[in-house]
């Protein structure tokens, strides 16, 4: 993925620095103001009616400008993967504990922060704090994107698992139901 988008930058890049060869500079038509008359009036002959100035025709030497060439070089398809499958909590619990893109200790941070949000979210529904779900919902937020950012490199499949796992996710913290549901 990554060798295909710098070969398709690399080819912008070098599509951008081409140069077509410069014209040869036409110049511009001369026109010819008709002198006035100093005859006497009423002895002028009829002025001859002016003739329209001709295009300049390059020297017989010149050359025509040559047309552009077009590129025969396909520009390279960019496939985008297709979205993983949405994870239940339980499995993805399970890919988080197996992965190796995350090392012991920030998995052990990582679980403790989960820990302190679904603590929140208890107190939320019980009444027993000022939170509100918006600044929750902030927290969550921070939370994935703290995940994504430690797998997107070395585990692409499982952040992209948990990418479109991301609101349903969001839906069974967020309702208290299912969020009841997740605690029994």
């Amino acid at each position: 993925m990554r060798a295909a988008c710098a070969a398709v930058l690399l080819m912008l890049l070098s599509a951008g620095c081409a140069r077509a060869k410069p014209e040869t500079p036409v110049s511009e038509p001369k026109v010819v103001a008709a002198k006035p008359s100093t005859a006497k009036p009423g002895t002028a002959k009829p002025a001859a009616p002016a003739q329209p100035a001709r295009a300049a025709v390059p020297p017989t030497g010149a050359r025509a400008p040559a047309p552009q060439a077009k590129s025969t070089v396909a520009a390279p398809v960019a496939r985008t993967p297709a979205p993983a499958p949405a994870l239940d909590l339980k499995t993805l619990t399970e890919q988080l504990k197996e992965t190796k893109a995350i090392g012991l200790f920030t998995k052990i941070t990582l679980k403790n922060q989960v820990d302190d949000l679904l603590d929140q979210f208890r107190a939320y529904y019980q009444g027993k704090t000022t939170l509100t779900l918006t600044q929750l919902r902030r927290s969550y937020d921070l939370l994935m994107m703290k995940v994504l950012s430690l797998l997107q490199d070395a585990d692409q499949k499982l952040a992209s698992a948990i990418v479109s796992s991301r609101e349903a996710i969001w839906g069974l913290l967020a309702d208290p139901k299912k969020f009841a549901a997740l605690q029994a």
